[in-house]
């Protein structure tokens, strides 16, 4: 008998992949899942808070993974790196920090066996993220529509595959809506090499419409075309996830932590801050590392102001090698000047009021989604 995949949830700290763990875990017990969290030994004290939390939740471990190197010889693992690379700091173009301590840590933890990973990307959310490029490794996207890859889209919904399609939707033996389903199917996508972006937009277009008529439908369809495929999804019996029809976005995320015991990761919580005696709110909008790259000017100060001693680190690592930033073209030692704070918040505080509130009373729901720069990390 063929071995079952396993199945697999990484935790970053942030709210999206922990109200996905929630989630599997209330909707879909019977999932045998294994939780893993990529500790680069630079994750704020919230972040550790709240992982430990959700493994309470949970009842079973959240296994925390480090760099192998790092590992054997005991050090930390972002340190360790950081010599390796002769003390580059990493940033936008050079992003080593993800490739040696999520990346590689999480396919390490995988081997070769046949694996399905949960990817908490939300209903409202137009990515897809990091997708292993190992063929043992397929990513599920429970919170969306589309529970399925673009790579997996692409090969089902191919042209010469339309006449499995039609077969597949009628072995359904559905009542009703199979002529438009079929007139969907038998249209051909007629893709053009080298234009990815008219051919993402044809492929897009017939999913909408296919799932119009039914995502579990669809799904079901899908699933049996990927049988007798190299894909993991492909030895499974039967997944529940197929029947599935809820699209979650970023209020259900919020909800669903509030209504759990885990709660709401500590650092997206508002804090007010005055400045030319107006008051404004400034929160932190990611998980990962307290230095990381992509963090907005006002988060930088949230860092100075919420975590001083961890200010002062990064800019320790400033220090340590001329020219080298965290925040382009901007060192840490100027940015915490007085005046540069006070307009750093002015700057903050009137495009929080130039921007539309959408209901919501957590600061990230009005900053820009800076998860979109990292799911490896900030999911």
């Amino acid at each position: 008998m063929t071995k079952p995949p396993k199945h697999v949830l990484g935790i970053s700290g942030g709210k999206d992949s922990a109200a996905l763990a929630i989630y599997l875990r209330d909707k879909y017990p019977q999932l045998d899942i294994l939780y893993y969290f990529c500790d680069t030994g630079k994750e704020l004290d919230e972040t550790y808070k709240l992982v430990e939390s959700l493994q309470s939740y949970l009842g079973k471990p959240i296994k925390k993974l480090k760099a192998k190197a790092a590992k054997d010889l005991d050090k930390n693992p972002f340190d360790y790196y950081y010599e390796v690379y002769r003390g580059y700091l990493p940033n936008n173009i050079a992003r080593w920090c993800t490739k040696t301590m999520k990346i590689q840590p999480f396919e390490d933890f995988v081997g070769e066996e046949k694996t399905i990973s949960y990817v908490g990307i939300r209903g409202d959310e137009d990515r897809e993220g990091y997708i292993s490029k190992k063929s043992n490794i397929q990513s599920i996207f429970p919170f969306r529509r589309n529970i399925w890859s673009e790579e997996i889209i692409r090969e089902v919904l191919a042209d010469n595959k339309r006449d499995q399609i039609q077969e597949h939707y009628q072995g359904l033996g559905l009542n009703g809506g199979l002529n438009k389903i079929s007139k969907i199917v038998s249209n051909p996508l007629d893709l053009q090499e080298r234009n990815f972006e008219g051919n993402k937009r044809k492929i897009h277009e017939k999913l909408n419409k296919l799932l119009d008529l039914g995502v579990s439908e669809f799904n079901q369809v899908v699933f049996q075309q990927l049988k007798g495929s190299g894909y993991p999804i492909a030895f499974e019996e039967d997944y529940p996830l197929l029947y599935n029809d809820e699209v979650l976005v970023r209020k259900d995320i919020f909800r669903m932590l509030e209504e759990s015991d885990v709660g709401v990761p500590e650092y997206y919580s508002k804090l007010e801050y005055e400045v030319d005696g107006e008051v404004g709110e400034y929160a932190r909008s990611r998980s990962g590392c307290y230095f990381c790259f992509f963090q907005q000017k006002i988060e930088w100060v949230w860092l100075y102001e919420q975590h001083p001693d961890l200010f002062e680190q990064a800019i320790a690592y400033e220090n340590e090698k001329e020219g080298f930033t965290w925040n382009q073209g901007e060192a840490l030692v100027d940015l915490k000047h007085p005046n540069r704070i006070a307009q750093i918040k002015r700057e903050h505080l009137e495009r929080m009021n130039r921007e539309d509130s959408i209901g919501s009373k957590y600061l990230v729901d009005k900053m820009v989604d800076a998860e979109k720069d990292c799911i490896a990390c900030f999911s």
